[in-house]
């Protein structure tokens, strides 16, 4: 079955032909530790074709208030992370990046539709542009490896 351009998540030309795993992601929230999980993600499979990517969001509990150096200057520095951290963007509303109208669209191919309800929310983006699944905060990024393993 073909599969349309408008039902492809919008990435950067860098992620072409990856699996790529989406998370919005804060410095300040109780679930910042996921950040050592998903750093392990990208470190077992980045050689395999995953891409990690963070998007610093500041719309929940304006828990991301730091600049887009001093959010990368934690993550390294805390965390050890190497994966890729986006520009902060909004994840909602009418300001929200086109990567994440596409992936909370009512028309999105998963069953788990909606706004994002809070930081760390994940979504597994094939190889084909097209989402996999959706995981909520409170899933831990090791939980997802055999998704991850699955689609590469």
């Amino acid at each position: 079955m073909n599969q349309s351009a408008e039902s492809k998540v919008p990435l950067d030309d860098k992620y072409a032909g990856k699996v790529v795993l989406i998370v919005n992601v804060a410095s300040e929230c109780g679930h910042t530790k996921q950040y050592e999980g998903l750093e392990q993600l990208h470190e077992q499979f980045s050689g395999q074709g995953l891409a990690v990517v963070g998007f610093p969001c500041n719309q929940f509990g304006r828990q991301e208030p730091g600049t887009h150096e001093q959010i990368l200057e934690f993550c390294q520095s805390t965390f050890g992370v190497k994966f890729d951290i986006a520009d902060k963007i909004d994840v909602n509303g009418p300001s929200a990046s086109q990567p994440f109208k596409s992936l909370t669209a009512d028309n999105a191919p998963i069953s788990d539709t909606g706004d994002v309800e809070w930081n760390f929310e994940k979504f597994l983006v094939g190889r084909d542009g097209k989402l996999i699944s959706r995981y909520r905060s409170a899933v831990e990024p090791a939980e997802i490896a055999p998704d991850i393993q699955a689609a590469l």
